[in-house]
């Protein structure tokens, strides 16, 4: 950040080293106005420590560290984290401070003018108990014309105040630049195992930098974001952030399986969510929670052919069960002393999957995907028709995965409920001219012609798609009928269901309970707005694919100064929805903290360009947009490059006419056999019709 103010340049870089748990900040300060100028420069945080600010604050205690007197603080009365430690230091440059905020900001005062930087004022040093507290350093000096100096600021955390006091020493006495280019080499690395170049910057941009960062560094990670507070892990949130990882990240995509089968009941169902380090978290009965474990692992084994991840032993957890009342029951589980393989924790998760309502579709529980229609089938015996399509979807890719480990009996009776399934989904989950969403308790739909709301739900008909099991003129109708009602290119949205539940008399849950066109009721849900663009890529229409993403592009919500206004949140993340409904058309809900931009990456990087990792060979099947005429993939395959070109001059969406490795033609369209021989490699694949 750069800023001239009064003859003063101020630089601040900020970055978070890769090894430590601290926030560095280095300010560089240069007198530029021609005389000797008298400064301050302060730091401030605000702490929280718990669940909230206004709950902990009482609790909270500060102190003065003797040695580097940098102020230090904890909440001895938080159960998990009381005996951790964070602190603010001012690189050792403090020559006043107070952790009292009262004092700091002043009587009624606030933020954007604090009394403690009014001239002639000075910090009290108030530390202890018992006040609303803060950490405010000050640092006063002389910088002579010409000249610059430099502060840093590092706020973090420790185990314990000796372990603070001695991360404080290390990061005074770092060196901050190369630091800095180590953290830098270490996202070049990550980001630049894929880079693109295609006709669409916007979508450049997103593909080559911010999706994978927002994926790892905020869902993966942190796990929580500006407006959505958490630190849990979701049981089927971070399984499916994970497999946009699995190129340039596969080894914490491996962990993060594992991490999940550890979180499953000897039962089969799961956590919905638990929070480390305790991982006291919630059983539900939430349906599709269990399902996103098989279907996660077997896309890591498609994409690295590391077949040695179903045989790692990872032990169940064990809690009461849920009461015939019960919905739901948050509590630390205990480690089971029963433990499996991988495969057998997924294929727990399937065969608790298998039971069925009236007709012959999936039970939905307390919710599938969409948690907010909790109360369809809170009586159990509420069905999914989307479900059912992910349920085939999951059976279809494992059921070989069975057979081939000898599990051939197993496999024939997923085989065979595929087929009931398959049947049970065209006979009642057709409603005419799309798929309906659901059934409630007492066998009425939902997402149907007959409703008043949520007439149409875009993930039934997506995934009648992306599943392989509709009927091939009814799945093309049903996206027909996404295109119709669901997407609003005059506002460019693309939503989840419609019309948004309002004055009706039913009752799906708390998704009603929601401002409609706000989030799940009736928004843009991002993440489900986006399985849209893989289905209609399936079908090969490339124009519609490349046109939904381009509309999904938060860079294209604030390319004109009108749009941002509109928009009026970060473009360069996406956003988990926008809303859609008077008077906030088009305006940002929350960011960052969205499992969109997992998906996001991989419906621009394998679905419209095309690029599937499958072991030692790279699979290249576009669907991009016919006006297209080429794109660019450089992929980093360990110490080779690829350097591939795809030609477009027919003007179509999908279909390899030839393709050639190195001047050499590749039999079978394009498929890239890949080597780790240090050399750069050249692809040229020529799009067209056969």
């Amino acid at each position: 950040f750069e800023h001239l103010q009064d003859g003063i340049g101020l630089n601040l870089v900020q970055f978070v080293p890769l090894d430590d748990a601290l926030k560095v900040s280095v300010l560089t300060i240069e007198n530029r106005s021609g005389r000797s100028r008298r400064l301050s420069v302060t730091a401030y945080a605000e702490w929280a420590l718990g669940t909230s600010r206004g709950d902990s604050g009482p609790r909270i205690v500060t102190a003065l560290e003797p040695e580097t007197r940098a102020l230090l603080v904890r909440n001895p009365w938080n159960a998990e984290f009381g005996g951790r430690v964070a602190f603010l230091d001012l690189g050792g440059r403090q020559t006043a401070w107070t952790a009292d905020r009262t004092e700091f900001l002043g009587r009624n005062g606030a933020p954007d003018r604090p009394v403690g930087l009014d001239r002639g004022h000075r910090l009290g040093g108030s530390t202890g108990a018992g006040m609303d507290p803060c950490a405010a350093l000050q640092a006063s000096f002389e910088l002579l014309s010409g000249a610059q100096t430099q502060i840093v600021v590092l706020l973090g955390e420790a185990d314990g105040a000796t372990a603070a006091a001695d991360l404080i020493r290390r990061g005074r006495a770092a060196d901050h630049e190369a630091t800095l280019r180590s953290v830098a080499s270490q996202w070049d690395d990550t980001q630049g195992t894929v880079q693109v170049r295609t006709p669409d910057r916007s979508m450049d941009i997103m593909l080559n930098s911010w999706l994978i960062y927002q994926t790892l560094a905020c869902r993966l990670w942190a796990r929580t974001a500006f407006y959505q507070a958490g630190g849990a892990y979701g049981f089927r949130d971070q399984l499916q952030d994970v497999i946009a990882l699995m190129t340039s990240k596969r080894e914490l995509a491996r962990e993060h399986l594992l991490r999940a089968a550890a979180h499953q009941f000897v039962e089969g169902d799961v956590q919905h969510w638990w929070h480390p380090p305790s991982d006291r978290g919630v059983r539900t009965r939430i349906s599709d929670d269990r399902l996103w474990l098989p279907y996660a692992v077997d896309r890591y084994l498609a994409v690295t052919g590391d077949t040695s991840v179903l045989d790692e032993a990872v032990p169940y957890i064990e809690g009461p069960a849920l009461r015939p009342d019960q919905t739901d029951a948050y509590f630390k589980p205990e480690e089971s002393r029963e433990s499996a393989s991988l495969f057998d924790h997924c294929v727990a998760a399937l065969d608790r999957s298998l039971a069925l309502g009236a007709h012959g579709l999936p039970l939905i529980g307390s919710g599938d995907w969409n948690d907010g229609m909790n109360r369809v089938g809170y009586m159990g015996r509420g069905e999914s028709v989307w479900l059912g399509w992910f349920l085939y979807t999951v059976l279809a890719a494992f059921a070989p995965i069975a057979e081939s480990r000898g599990e051939r009996p197993r496999a024939d009776r997923w085989r065979a409920h595929m087929k009931a399934l398959r049947r049970a989904l065209e006979r009642d989950g057709w409603d005419g001219d799309w798929y309906r969403r659901a059934f409630f308790d007492d066998g009425t739909p939902l997402g149907s012609a007959s409703n008043v709301e949520c007439r149409i739900d875009s993930i039934a008909q997506s995934w009648s798609v992306l599943s392989g099991a509709a009927n091939p003129p009814h799945a093309e109708r049903a996206m027909a009928a996404v295109e119709e009602y669901l997407v609003r290119r005059g506002d460019g949205l693309v939503l989840l269901f419609t019309p948004p539940f309002d004055h009706s008399d039913v009752d799906p849950g708390y998704v009603k309970g929601y401002v409609p066109g706000i989030r799940e009721n009736g928004g843009q849900y991002t993440h489900g707005a986006i399985w849209s663009v893989l289905a209609f890529a399936a079908l090969g229409n490339g124009d519609k694919a490349g046109d939904l993403f381009s509309i999904l592009n938060p860079i294209n919500h604030a390319s004109t100064r009108a749009g941002v206004q509109r928009y009026k949140v970060e473009p360069y993340v996406m956003a988990a929805d926008v809303y859609t409904e008077p008077p906030h058309v088009g305006r940002g809900g929350w960011t960052w903290y969205t499992g969109s931009a997992g998906w996001m990456y991989q419906a621009g990087l394998e679905w419209i360009l095309g690029f599937r990792l499958r072991g030692t060979t790279l699979v290249l099947d576009p669907c991009i947009p016919r006006a297209w005429p080429r794109y660019e993939i450089d992929f980093r395959y360990h110490s080779a490059r690829y350097e591939i070109v795809v030609e477009n001059p027919q003007g179509v969406s999908r279909g390899v006419a030839s393709s050639e490795l190195d001047g050499g033609a590749l039999p079978g369209g394009a498929a890239i056999p890949l080597v780790d021989d240090g050399a750069t490699h050249h692809v040229r694949v020529v799009l067209g019709q056969v």
